[in-house]
């Protein structure tokens, strides 16, 4: 819906403008960032008792959200809820940083209306960067009236519900722009007028419906081999491994330094490595393993001694867990770098933990009969959630699962996830069967001030008769792209059916049409006197005109005949695309990009660029890489 988000200043006020809009990047709210506002709405009381409720909700907010994420792992930042004074309005203000973890964001949504039942006067206001996030899942329910130049401050969470400040007042006007201070005014003021629908509230929230247990699905544990040192730092931070694993997923080669530098000073040494299990976030772990990493110095021997000494049986098990050790293990190196400075309260607690082992040195590290006595010390989760089966992804898209039981698990994902897919193709499909769309594409309704007789509850009663197939006409492709590419728009492979209907109507050409193409084949003859558009020469002319037989008659003899000589053009052309297509999804990196993605659509997985084959031999003869290793994941 909306894309500008109301300006919020961290550090200082600042005077309101009238409803202009600021440009400042300082104003502007950081990509990947919710911001939530909290205010207690209630006239009875007095500014003291008011200022107390709002600080009992302030610890209430907080106690509610360390209850239902105490073993979960945010992805950067945590919820948080302090007191603001702004604008004359006194309210609690939140901002968070989900990173690449959305599900962050809908925890916070969550948590949000989670706190509003238990304070009927608490009214929440949630946006992201994009602005208004809850109206664009309800995107396809929304009243007419409300577009996305005037949903600014109009959506607002009370006892649960959502709630929405209509267009119109009582008077009849027609506000452009509702600002935060007249929004709260209109709460308070003329709160029998909100406007709340049960088809906008139900996609809104669509996504709460798996919370709380989603809380818990996210979570993954996986063994992996550690130094004992490192071990008891996850133990006493368990939330520290996000920092780290985000140091080590967006390393630079500064910061690479202080882990390949052989002689440099290590916090965490490749030493008495012990196995354990460690608890992240599905987000977290897909980014550790995901990432290629070619094996430091300090860690050579002990993967080529491991490699060496593991069962046959084992060995894949092994190496694999000692992958994930020693990159989560580099990445709390980089991160010790820079601990003392970090803003991050986990990260400055990390560097507090770290102080106090090196006082009470090595004999503070807990023994193997100590780490047996763990929570969840051998757990072992299955990575099956990071395998697609493209078989059942495909039944998933064609809604063939639908009549599948609940109880089992089969198919692509979750159940969370079929239904999610589900109704993203049945979004994209109504999208496409549009057929009010015309040839600029998908129309917006602008928004119309002067038309106050719109019906705010009309909707749309024709979609239920719309195809469930895409509607695509090959043969209409097929002659746009002939006409495009300079052929004839009729295939010589007509059937005979085609034939006699066109003798029978024999095609109508208009004067103006015949003049211009009379001027412009004068005009093409005398280019190609002067030599101006370099045409092929005659030799490699026939197979143009096999395309312009008589209808019915097939060119493919013709086509053989003369196979060989247009051979070699066509090896050129198919290998420039070829050439093409490698040099896009080499230039990736082994990321994700518009090559692999169309490509991966086309049912094609390129293997990942291994580089020279030279490299390649002699990582196979040492093992210090783990270029290659682990399973391959779609």
């Amino acid at each position: 819906m909306s894309f500008r988000s109301p300006i919020i200043e961290e550090e200082e006020e600042f005077e309101e403008t009238g409803g202009t809009e600021e440009t400042g990047l300082k104003n502007q709210l950081p990509d990947n960032c919710v911001e939530y506002l909290l205010f207690f709405l209630d006239s009875q009381l007095d500014a003291r008792k008011q200022l107390s409720q709002i600080e009992s909700i302030r610890k209430a907010g907080i106690e509610l959200a360390t209850s239902l994420t105490k073993d979960y792992i945010w992805q950067k930042d945590d919820f948080n809820l302090s007191l603001k004074n702004e604008h004359g309005l006194v309210y609690l203000h939140g901002i968070m940083d989900y990173s690449d973890a959305v599900e962050d964001e809908w925890l916070v949504v969550y948590i949000l209306r989670e706190l509003s039942k238990l304070h009927p006067n608490l009214w929440i206001r949630v946006f992201d960067t994009d602005g208004e996030f809850l109206l664009v899942e309800a995107a396809n329910v929304l009243p007419r009236w409300l577009s996305p130049e005037i949903d600014n401050n109009r959506s607002w969470i009370n006892k649960g519900n959502l709630l929405l400040i209509p267009v119109k007042d009582e008077d009849g006007l027609r506000s452009r722009n509702l600002e935060l201070p007249d929004a709260v005014e209109a709460i308070k003021t003329k709160r029998n007028t909100l406007v709340h629908s049960g088809f906008v509230e139900a996609e809104a929230f669509y996504r709460l419906e798996k919370y709380p247990a989603q809380i818990s699905e996210s979570i993954h544990h996986s063994l992996a081999t550690i130094p004992r040192k490192l071990a008891y730092v996850l133990h006493s931070l368990p939330k520290s491994v996000a920092p780290a694993v985000e140091m080590f997923y967006l390393r630079d080669p500064i910061a690479l330094k202080r882990v390949i530098s052989p002689s440099g000073r290590s916090t965490f040494p490749p030493e008495d490595l012990i196995t354990i299990s460690i608890r992240f976030s599905k987000v977290l772990f897909a980014q550790l393993w995901s990432q290629r990493f070619d094996t430091p110095p300090t860690w050579s021997d002990v993967l080529r001694k491991a490699q060496k000494e593991a069962p046959s049986n084992e060995a894949d098990k092994i190496m694999a867990r000692l992958d994930i050790g020693m990159k989560l293990t580099c990445g709390f190196e980089m991160l010790c770098a820079k601990a003392e400075k970090s803003k991050s309260r986990v990260v400055r607690e990390l560097a507090i933990v770290l102080e106090d082992l090196a006082e009470d040195g090595n004999e503070a590290l807990p023994s193997d009969e100590e780490i047996k006595t763990w929570k969840d010390a051998n757990r072992d989760d299955s990575e099956a959630w990071m395998d697609i089966n493209y078989q059942d992804f495909e039944k998933e898209l064609e809604g063939k699962g639908r009549n599948a039981s609940s109880s089992t698990k089969s198919g692509f994902g979750d159940t969370n996830t079929q239904s999610d897919l589900r109704k993203i193709v049945s979004r994209f499909e109504a999208f496409l069967n549009d057929d009010t769309a015309g040839m600029d594409g998908a129309e917006l309704d602008e928004m119309d001030y002067d038309d106050d007789d719109d019906d705010d509850d009309e909707f749309d009663e024709d979609s239920e008769s719309e195809d469930k197939e895409v509607s695509f006409d090959e043969e209409e492709f097929a002659k746009m792209m002939r006409e495009m590419m300079g052929l004839p728009s009729t295939a010589s492979s007509t059937n005979t059916t085609s034939k006699a209907t066109d003798k029978s109507k024999p095609p109508v050409v208009d004067e103006e049409d015949e003049e211009i193409q009379k001027l412009t084949t004068e005009f093409e003859a005398e280019l190609n006197e002067h030599g101006a558009l370099k045409l092929d020469p005659v030799d490699k002319q026939p197979r143009l005109k096999n395309t312009s037989q008589k209808e019915g008659e097939s060119s493919l003899p013709d086509i053989e005949e003369e196979g060989e000589e247009d051979s070699e053009e066509e090896v050129d052309i198919d290998y420039n695309l070829a050439k093409n297509l490698l040099e896009s999804f080499k230039s990736q990196a082994g990321m994700a990009g518009p090559t692999g993605n169309l490509l991966g659509m086309m049912g094609f997985q390129l293997p990942r660029d291994e580089g020279d084959e030279n490299n390649k031999d002699e990582d196979e003869e040492d093992g210090t890489s783990t270029k290659g290793k682990g399973k391959a994941r779609a």
